[in-house]
């Protein structure tokens, strides 16, 4: 039930018993434990909408995106990663980040758009469906550049639940956002664009795998003020992530560009310089022909 998921694992080959006697070790299940917890939040997210307790609601939908952020990273840590893990990571996602956000908006203010309002969160959780397709898709390909690794194709699902939910953090900061039910709609419908699109954000997925010995003490100070402001001023620290997030966007756009540029020119040149030696090499036999041709002459 638990295979091990290696995307560079030849599928012709016959696959190996793993575990001997049908045994399971315990390993194995503890990120698929976090995952279902993950879901079990993401549930709990719609509930809370459908009796309009929305900072209850906020706050299962950060706890599910927490919860994602670290089952995946337990699971490489446990060298636990199964082809079952990463099936029901992905419909967990869906559901945490496609149909819960979307459940959420329409409760809170496109609920009074009613058909046109339930157009743009059926738009949204459509696009988060097939942002997640196209990542589980992109896992199996090996032949990407190293560089590439720290960009997302599009904003993850993850990233584009909590951002959704911006307005419920502006109108929780004292702004009257339900009079601009239209503007709403059209944010839903970019959001949901930005999932499907082919610009490029940051992952962070190199950041933090291994640090300098002096530099642990201040990363613990600043991850205990990070969830001490999260958990005092929540809609504050969550609204400015969010702006900052959507500010990120262009800068993460631009490098990507400019390394994809910079690589591209390294191959060019690459290229020429192995066009060139071969050159040199062809040379010297091209040289002896004519003297080889002198010395037959009387």
């Amino acid at each position: 039930m638990f295979p091990p998921f290696d995307p560079e694992r030849d599928e012709r080959k016959p696959r190996q018993l793993v575990f001997a006697r049908g045994q399971v070790p315990v390993r194995v299940l503890i990120p698929n434990i976090f995952t279902l917890l993950g879901l079990c939040a993401g549930l709990t997210a719609i509930r809370m909408a459908i009796e309009h307790r929305w900072d209850m609601a906020v706050a299962a939908l950060v706890f599910a995106a927490f919860l994602d952020g670290i089952d995946g990273r337990i699971a490489r840590l446990l060298k636990a990663s199964s082809r079952f893990g990463a099936e029901l990571d992905s419909l967990a996602d869906f559901v945490n980040f496609g149909v819960a956000p979307a459940i959420i908006m329409f409760n809170w203010a496109l609920e009074d758009l009613r058909s046109m309002g339930w157009i743009a969160v059926l738009v949204f959780a459509v696009c988060a469906a097939l942002r997640l397709a196209r990542f589980n898709v992109a896992l199996e390909r090996s032949d990407l550049p190293a560089w590439k690794s720290s960009y997302f194709v599009g904003v993850p699902a993850p990233a584009g639940a909590i951002i959704l939910l911006l307005p419920i953090y502006a109108q929780d900061l004292g702004l009257h956002v339900p009079s601009l039910t239209p503007l709403v709609l059209f944010y839903t419908l970019a959001i949901a664009l930005l999932m499907v699109s082919r610009v490029p954000t940051f992952s962070g997925k190199l950041i933090g795998q291994r640090i300098a010995r002096e530099h642990v003490p201040p990363v613990f100070v600043l991850a205990a003020l990070f969830v001490g402001v999260l958990l005092t001023y929540p809609s504050l620290t969550l609204a400015a992530g969010s702006i900052a997030y959507l500010a990120m966007i262009p800068v993460s756009a631009y490098r990507y560009f400019r390394q994809e540029r910079a690589a591209e020119l390294k191959a060019k040149a690459q290229n020429g310089k192995a066009a060139e030696d071969e050159v040199d090499s062809e040379a010297p036999s091209s040289r002896r022909e004519p003297g080889s041709g002198a010395s037959m002459q009387p």
